[in-house]
């Protein structure tokens, strides 16, 4: 794998992709270009692209971290769930720091709730067979990537007779909360580096409404240096020539129907719902919910879930930051009272949140 990423970060490649840039970007104005990616926003902050490019070109981090933009409300039904008996919560690593209104995950298997730690949804079947007198509920949260693999697992898991493993969906996704940012028109964008892990499932052609309808270029991209390089010169390439168009620049892995297979299992067992996003509010169509057929799995149609009545934190700017009104440093409890081991926000918790990443490859320089 090594091997393969070193064309990917060559040196020669870098500077010449570089070289054009500068040629290319206008000599005045400011372009805004915003990554919908967490791995993007990491991509950026690790290699210090911002600081290589032209200075009247911005990169600007958007709703991209599914962990940041799961709702405060859902993270308080599952400590809620958590503090029941007769529930074992299973969850993804990058959800345990979260803060809830008045406490996290991690203070909650701290004082011996039961809260398993897996890295793929199929693991909780395993812990749903060795717990049969307790009601298994996965933590379903992320974009369009994990949602096939959530689905998948629980028609295993009714093929294979289990009926105490269940689900809490916070599914969300990506293009209805473009559009809302270009609807909501607060942060002036010029152009998307949209999402190369979610566009192998939805495709590139996902995104032709926003080229069409809000005349916004758009590049899917891959996650090396040379990659999000590139797609910022065809960025460039589309402001100067004032063409709007969706181009891939990350063909080895994204199609332009996408993946079809995994686009119909989501079509079958689920629908688009209006749904919060934390710190920015309701969006449009951009949640999914289990279809009625399908409801069995949900553990809201099984339980009454009762939480504490929500408490944002004060202070916290995630919202602003996740729509690119703000970056990390703008935030004054950045790197002081939020950090990794302490987060008040849920951008400074995911490796993938642009706080977590500020702090771990740039900390104050900007």
């Amino acid at each position: 794998m090594q091997n393969f990423l070193v064309k990917f970060r060559d040196k020669r490649l870098t500077q010449g992709l570089l070289e054009n840039i500068h040629r290319v970007a206008p000599a005045e104005g400011t372009y805004r270009l915003m990554e919908v990616c967490g791995t993007h926003t990491v991509a950026i902050y690790r290699f210090g692209l911002r600081q290589l490019l032209p200075a009247n070109i911005e990169l600007l981090s958007g709703p991209g971290c599914p962990v940041c933009v799961t709702d405060l409300a859902y993270i308080d039904k599952a400590i809620a769930l958590a503090r029941r008996n007769d529930v074992l919560l299973v969850t993804f690593g990058d959800l345990m720091k979260v803060p809830s209104s008045t406490s996290s995950l991690l203070k909650e298997k701290a004082q011996g709730r039961r809260i398993k730690i897996v890295y793929s949804p199929l693991e909780a079947l395993a812990v749903a067979k060795d717990n049969p007198s307790k009601k298994v509920v996965f933590l379903a949260v992320g974009f369009e990537t994990t949602i096939p693999a959530v689905l998948a697992s629980m028609l295993q898991a009714d093929a294979d007779g289990l009926e105490n493993l269940f689900l809490l969906t916070a599914h969300k996704l990506v293009t209805p909360a473009m559009k809302a940012l270009l609807q909501d028109g607060s942060a002036r964008i010029d152009g998307f580096i949209c999402p190369g892990h979610v566009s192998t499932i939805i495709g590139s052609k996902a995104y032709e409404f926003l080229a069409h309808d809000y005349h916004i270029p758009c590049v899917v991209a891959g996650f090396e240096p040379t990659d999000v390089l590139q797609s910022v010169l065809m960025l460039l390439a589309q402001l100067r020539d004032s063409r709007c168009q969706v181009e891939n620049q990350y063909h080895r892995a994204v199609r332009g129907q996408g993946n079809t297979k995994a686009l119909a299992l989501i079509d079958k067992h689920c629908q688009a719902i209006d749904d919060h996003w934390r710190g920015i509010g309701l969006i449009r169509a951009s949640g999914l919910r289990l279809r009625d057929e399908f409801s069995r799995w949900d553990i809201t149609s099984v339980l009454e879930i009762n939480p504490e009545p929500l408490r944002e934190k004060p202070g916290c700017i995630c919202g602003q930051i996740l729509q690119g009104l703000a970056r990390p440093a703008d935030c004054k409890l950045f790197a002081k009272i939020c950090t990794p081991e302490d987060p008040v926000g849920a951008c400074m918790v995911s490796g993938e949140g642009s706080c977590a990443a500020a702090y771990k490859h740039q900390a104050l320089e900007e």
